[in-house]
């Protein structure tokens, strides 16, 4: 038996082997890894992984589209697994190595901000599934196209560029957008036709749409906004009124903004402007025909010619119409004669008048109806400070709740009259530059006061109409209508005499006048002043106490005389 230098595996041997058999499994597992084609068997490709493994892919995952069937010898990669499955073979896909590919080039597509290529190839809820090459990935349908899409039939199967808009490779999610890629495209052409334009150049284009504010015009594979300020010189109510879809129009090329690429466009630019030497054709105080073309709260848009428009302000429009909406006054496309107010070009202004074409009812009215004037007229309306009469078909006038009775007080007066009534009334005063009418009805008759032919100093008769503790109340005058009041002090010379419960109501006396106050209407009577006058005269006449007459002989003598003059 001869000696060999070979020996048995040791248990540590088989460690190390299982280890690394291990290790190979690890690294390998979960990878794309090459293989080398041996075989294609019917429909079946077997491919060589190395470890002393092979595997089995199905033929039909490598004929994709743009893809070749693969031939023994052939390089090829594929997604492992599984190093080992039940049968001993491993666990192998070209799909799924397709989709780690594709991944990994997205991934630097979406890093670098570039377009990526795929095709829509079905439809799911609220989008579609578009092929990236091996990777699945969802486009939402508002990301279709820049507008709404109602067959993407044409659309689909079609390799087309699209933008990444998310990724998420753990959950295997991509984003995607076509819209994106088309509003660039659509940016990188409207710059460069942009660049083409200038400001002031004039243009042909077709109006392509057309809204509320105005229009949009093509130009040639770039749409501009005719603003409807810019359609015309003339108030414009809507762009319809000018222009239609479809129709071929000359415009001016107003502004171009750089940053948002828009353009502005004008038709009224192509013509001259009305508003050049506006100050020399409507000068400052001349009147004019205009149409009324627009009415607001504050007044109403007056067209002198085609392009060039005023304002009549509310207050402008009538003498006596105050707080009236102007509708109440003037209609649309009414024509009205207008008086030119103040003219400013550089703001495009004009102001006008209507009520300054007619005569001021005021001064007219001052001129034919004087103070002293009598009118009649309605009651309008009443207040608590008087009432308001019409005494023109613009002019009402006020009558002071003083000036409607003489003895009464305007509170109870004013209790006569409702609106409606037919009311005379004395014209006392006009003020036209603040607008007012004076009236009086008092005044229609004397005042009592100057018709009573009161007199101080005068003697008169009174009629007792109330007792009080101070004094008694009486009535003066024929028609007793004057009041006045004695006094306590005033009923008597004779300080015993000066009780009032010693009247009656009803009871004549005779009295002084001792003042008249028209102011107030007051006459102030005293029967104790005429006493102390009755007895003067007496004295004057008669004699005086010096004489060695009584003052009792003196007034016997003068009351038996007046007695015998009555005989």
């Amino acid at each position: 038996m001869s000696d060999t230098n070979t020996s048995s595996p040791t248990v540590d041997d088989f460690a190390q082997m299982l280890e690394a058999s291990l290790a190979g499994r690890d690294l390998m597992e979960g990878m794309v890894v090459e293989g080398r084609v041996t075989a294609v068997e019917n429909d079946v490709v077997v491919i060589d992984v190395g470890l002393k493994t092979e595997g089995r892919v199905a033929l039909r995952e490598f004929t994709g589209p743009g893809s070749t069937a693969p031939k023994a010898g052939d390089t090829v990669e594929v997604y492992l697994e599984r190093i080992e499955n039940a049968l001993g073979e491993a666990v192998l896909s070209r799909d799924k190595a397709r989709r780690e590919e594709a991944w990994d080039r997205l991934e630097t597509q979406f890093e670098g901000k570039e377009p990526v290529t795929g095709a829509i190839v079905g439809r799911v809820k609220g989008g579609f599934t578009v092929d990236l090459g091996g990777a699945s990935a969802f486009l939402p349908g508002s990301q279709v196209d820049i507008r709404p899409v109602r067959d993407v039939t044409p659309l689909m199967n079609k390799e087309q560029p699209f933008a990444i808009l998310k990724m998420d490779r753990p959950r295997g999610n991509i984003v995607v957008s076509r819209r994106a890629v088309l509003e660039e495209s659509r940016a990188e052409q409207r710059a460069e036709l942009v660049g083409q334009l200038a400001e002031g150049e004039v243009r042909e284009g077709v109006v392509k749409n057309i809204t509320d504010y105005g229009a949009f015009v093509d130009l040639g594979g770039i749409d501009g906004l005719l603003h409807v300020t810019d359609m015309s010189w003339s108030r414009v109510g809507h762009p319809s009124e000018v222009v239609e879809v479809g129709q071929t129009v000359n415009v001016q090329i107003v502004k171009i903004n750089k940053d948002t690429q828009r353009i502005s466009l004008g038709m009224k630019q192509l013509q001259s402007d009305p508003w050049d030497g506006v100050s020399a054709k409507y000068p400052v105080g001349a009147t004019f025909t205009g149409r009324v073309t627009n009415i607001a709260e504050y007044g109403a848009f007056v067209e002198l010619e085609p392009g060039v428009e005023g304002l009549v302000h509310v207050s402008e429009m009538s003498w006596t119409k105050k707080n009236v909406h102007p509708g109440k006054i003037v209609s649309t496309s009414q024509e009205v004669e207008v008086m030119v107010l103040d003219v400013d070009p550089d703001k495009r202004r004009v102001s006008l008048g209507i009520k300054q074409t007619q005569r001021n009812p005021w001064e007219v009215f001052a001129e034919t109806h004087p103070a002293g004037t009598e009118v009649e007229g309605e009651v309008k309306n009443i207040t608590e400070f008087g009432l308001f009469i019409g005494v023109d078909d613009e002019i009402d006038g006020m009558v002071h709740l003083s000036d409607l009775d003489w003895d009464r007080s305007g509170e109870d007066a004013i209790q006569d009259y409702k609106k409606g009534d037919i009311v005379r009334a004395k014209v006392l005063d006009v003020d036209v530059e603040k607008e007012r009418v004076s009236l009086g009805v008092k005044q229609l008759g004397g005042d009592p006061m100057d018709e009573g032919g009161f007199k101080r100093g005068e003697t008169v008769t009174c009629t007792v109409t109330e007792i009080t503790s101070g004094g008694i109340e009486v009535s003066l005058g024929e028609d007793g209508l004057m009041k006045a009041f004695i006094r306590k002090s005033d009923l008597s010379r004779d300080r015993a005499e000066q009780r009032p419960e010693r009247f009656a109501v009803g009871d004549k006396v005779d009295a002084r006048v001792t003042n008249i106050d028209k102011g107030s209407r007051r006459v102030s009577v005293s029967i104790k002043a005429l006493e102390v006058a009755e007895e003067k005269e007496a004295v004057e006449q008669y004699g005086s106490a010096d004489s060695g007459a009584s003052l009792g002989d003196i007034l016997g003598q003068a009351l038996k005389n007046q007695d015998g003059d009555k005989e």
